[in-house]
């Protein structure tokens, strides 16, 4: 989608000041839309800021999520030139790291399945290549030796992600969005069956468009809207290092993380990510977990983590680490993003379901909607992300308290 405005005349409501908000504010306001975003608490404050900023397309076969990760993946290097264009300073601040990821496999089964894996993706259009153990070693000299298995994947990327939403959001104000933070939603604007806008704890907004961007909060905000979706908390844990020398060169996981990404296990799952952030700490991870929004901190997931991370690399069992965190992410059952309108109550859309690729998948979602919402269609078919589907749709809950304005 290009910037001409397209949109122009449509007033639009964005749910949720996080990453996906922040990327819809900026696409749309490009193509010409008057935008506003309201997010209950502080913008990226959520979801976006406790997670590793991943851009990533060697974790996802061969399918509808991976063609929206490579549409993300190619529309970064245009829109950081045009940010830096106009605030340099933001620009910065996304941190962006093209440094390529390399997934590994230390046993004989793990290897069989990995090699499978990335030949889907090569037949998909992902670049990935081989890598045999003197390449291995000369682009990654501290992991550990013991690996069976090595693929490498030069698209993979990085950013930090509070800096790349704020850098988003600023491109989107400049352009005139307006922006609401401390403001929740609790209720809809209905007239004659369609929503027209959304009670907040700020007052009414209204809208010709609202798009429920509220990422793990997606769920509760759709029920109050009276359009419920099946979106739900998943926790996710990080370590982060004490600063280092550098030691790790590229973001490097384990090939049981697609399949912990993959999974629908309440229990607890995690596997080795290890990568290294400009500042010198190394973001370890990750795990995943259904528990609700249950914010603390468990020892099982976080040894599980430690004992994994050592394992690629053993020079971090001398490594001591500095904190923890956690997050949410939102899942959905049939893990697959949830974009496009609700077939149940007209002006409503969602954006929302990235689980843990919201970041890396933030800017196609964005020109996804861009492009339906102006009635084109777009390289990636919306279609494949659809509110009504068996995953999404969830039951009816209690009544939400509306203002009827249709008489």
């Amino acid at each position: 989608m290009t910037g001409e405005a397209s949109l122009r005349g449509t007033d639009v409501l964005v749910i949720g000041g996080g990453m996906i908000g922040c990327a819809l504010a900026d696409r749309l306001t490009l193509a010409g839309a008057s935008v506003r975003v309201c997010e209950a608490g502080g913008l990226a404050s959520g979801t976006t800021s406790h997670g590793e900023g991943n851009v990533l397309v060697s974790d996802k076969g061969p399918g509808p999520e991976l063609e929206l990760a490579q549409l993300s993946r190619r529309l970064w290097p245009d829109i950081l030139e045009r940010v830096a264009e106009r605030l340099p300073a933001d620009a910065a601040d996304i941190e962006w790291e093209p440094k390529g990821g390399i997934v590994v496999a230390t046993t004989d089964a793990g290897a069989a399945a990995l090699t499978a894996f990335a030949r889907g993706q090569r037949a998909a259009g992902v670049c990935c290549e081989d890598l045999d153990a003197d390449r291995l070693a000369a682009a990654e000299p501290a992991l550990t030796r013991d690996v069976v298995a090595a693929i490498y994947y030069p698209d993979d990327a990085q950013v930090q992600p509070a800096g790349a939403a704020a850098a988003l959001i600023g491109s989107a104000v400049a352009a005139g969005a307006a922006v609401e933070t401390g403001c929740a939603i609790t209720g809809p604007i209905l007239r004659g069956g369609r929503l027209i806008g959304v009670q907040t704890t700020k007052g009414t907004r209204h809208a010709d468009v609202v798009i429920n961007a509220a990422g793990p909060w997606s769920g509760s905000v759709s029920g109050l809207l009276g359009a419920p979706i099946a979106v739900q908390p998943r926790r996710g844990d990080v370590l982060i290092t004490a600063p280092m020398p550098p030691t790790v060169f590229h973001k490097v996981y384990d090939a049981d993380y697609v399949g912990a990404v993959g999974s629908s296990d309440a229990a607890l799952q995690s596997s080795a990510v290890v990568e290294s952030t400009r500042g010198g700490p190394l973001l370890l991870g990750s795990s995943r977990r259904q528990c609700g929004f249950d914010n603390r901190l468990r020892p099982d997931s976080l040894a599980a983590i430690a004992r994994k991370a050592m394992r690629l690399y053993p020079v971090l069992a001398d490594v001591a680490i500095m904190r923890a965190y956690g997050g949410f992410r939102p899942y959905v059952d049939d893990h697959l993003p949830v974009i496009g309108p609700d077939p149940r109550l007209p002006g409503l859309w969602h954006a929302t379901g990235h689980e843990g690729a919201g970041i890396g998948l933030s800017t196609g979602t964005a020109q996804l909607v861009a492009s339906a919402l102006a009635g084109r269609p777009d390289e990636v078919d919306i279609a494949a992300f659809a509110v009504d589907r068996p995953a999404v749709i969830a039951a009816p809950s209690t009544a939400p308290r509306t203002e009827d304005v249709s008489r």
